[in-house]
Parts: C-alpha cells; sequence; structure tokens
C-alpha cells in the first residue's frame, strides 16, 4: 500500500513499473543497466481515489496522461534503478495530494 493522506491510499497492484535504459553519460554501464524507470498508474479503472479527486488529477496532469487514462511518470534522475523508483513514486503522490485538495471558490470583490 502507498499512503497518500488519511483517506487514500493506492494498492500497488496498480501502479506498473518498466526499467529502461536511461540516457545520457554514465560510463561503462552505459548499455548494460535499465536504470530509468517508467511508471504507469491508470486513473479511470482505479478503485482507490474518489470521483472529484480523479476528475482533478486528469486535469492537473495534462500531457502525461494517455487515451486510456494511464498517468505515466518518467524518472531519471539519479543513477540507480531503486532511488528512480522512489522519485517516481513521491512525485506520484504528490500529484495525488495536490489533487485531493479541494480548490476555493471564488469571491467577487467587485460588483
Amino acid at each position: 500500500m502507498i499512503y497518500v493522506n488519511q483517506t487514500i491510499s493506492i494498492d500497488e497492484s496498480e501502479i506498473k513499473e518498466d526499467f529502461i535504459r536511461s540516457s545520457g553519460p554514465g560510463g561503462q554501464k552505459v548499455n548494460k543497466v535499465s536504470t530509468a524507470v517508467k511508471l504507469r498508474f491508470n486513473v479511470a479503472r482505479s478503485a482507490s481515489l474518489p470521483e472529484e479527486v480523479r476528475e482533478r488529477l486528469i486535469r492537473l496532469s495534462g500531457r502525461r496522461v494517455t487515451e486510456e487514462g494511464d498517468i505515466v511518470i518518467d524518472a531519471r534522475r539519479f543513477r540507480t534503478q531503486e532511488r528512480n523508483r522512489q522519485d517516481a513514486r513521491e512525485r506520484l503522490v504528490a500529484l495525488i495530494r495536490k489533487a485531493s485538495v479541494k480548490p476555493k471558490s471564488r469571491i467577487k470583490t467587485h460588483l
């Protein structure tokens, strides 16, 4: 389980992670080790998210959402696979936390 806040937690079976080769310099192991992570989370079919959070999350994700409703996060900042995996999950949790905050309704100040 990945805990987002007190009310929302995501089952790890809803997340799919693929390990790919990272671009850029890497020395002798550059063509041998797949350290970058491509994380996929299907927002449209997730049972863990309330409906209003799901809608805000799709809106906030922008280009990261596919037509099937998957959020795709690429993590390739670090040299180790495990650290990139943590980074991708942390970015997903931060995005869901941001979507779980209900926006304030605007109050007109001028009549």
